[in-house]
């Protein structure tokens, strides 16, 4: 850090300027105090942002904690600082979004799992419960791995549900090629669930599919 000019470095620069006013890698730079041997502590920042390759400083939402150790000059205690920026960035937009979420619109249910779901590196089932009055009263992942109508059952998703006595459930899940269009599996699995909720009593209000700031609704498309 010695070598940066006073004016230049990035603490510094965010007391006379603000937050605001920092580059991404200054903002990294600040938050990791230091460099690593042979580097100053904004060139390690720029390599990291470099490592996550062509989205810059979107694509560290898929770092772990581990990936961050693996780049050289990251330790345990760096990684566990950059995770948990990650996380409070997470949750400070779900928490945004979540001020206004209806379980009744795609549209606003898709903004509110947007930061939990699109960024996964696989594919994620989540079920999403709601009483009654539409309220959230409950959500869990029900499979991590390819959506698969032979490997997901309706059983699976409605037990949990008839756990949480829902009235209403909707099933979510994303695409890590970040495009939402349904595949042939998708729209199985959507009825296949639909016609069991019908018989024991709990609606299947949607099925959202998440791609990268996309989504597409199965019930806006009149697709069960």
């Amino acid at each position: 850090m010695k070598k940066i000019p006073d004016m230049e470095r990035p603490y510094e620069k965010c007391l006379r300027h603000g937050a605001p006013g920092l580059s991404d890698a200054e903002l990294l730079a600040v938050i990791l105090r230091t460099g690593s041997r042979g580097e100053n502590v904004l060139e390690l920042a720029q390599r990291i942002l470099y490592r996550s390759g062509e989205n810059g400083l979107l694509g560290l939402h898929r770092f772990s904690q581990e990936k961050f150790m693996s780049v050289r000059g990251i330790g345990k205690v760096k990684a566990v600082q950059l995770a948990c920026v990650l996380e409070l960035a997470r949750r400070l937009a779900k928490a945004a979004a979540g001020a206004a979420v209806s379980f009744t619109s795609p549209d606003s249910i898709a903004d509110y799992y947007m930061e939990d779901m699109r960024h996964e590196p696989q594919e994620v089932i989540k079920l999403v419960m709601v009483n009654s009055r539409g309220a959230l009263i409950g959500e869990s992942d029900i499979s991590k791995g390819t959506v698969n109508a032979s490997v997901i059952t309706p059983r699976e998703i409605f037990i949990e549900a008839l756990k949480r006595q829902a009235v209403g459930i909707v099933v979510m899940h994303n695409h890590p090629s970040g495009d939402p269009a349904p595949s042939e599996e998708d729209i199985v699995l959507t009825k296949r669930v639909k016609t069991a909720g019908s018989l024991i009593g709990i609606e299947l209000l949607d099925h959202i599919i998440i791609g990268n700031n996309c989504y597409v609704s199965l019930r806006e498309e009149k697709l069960f």
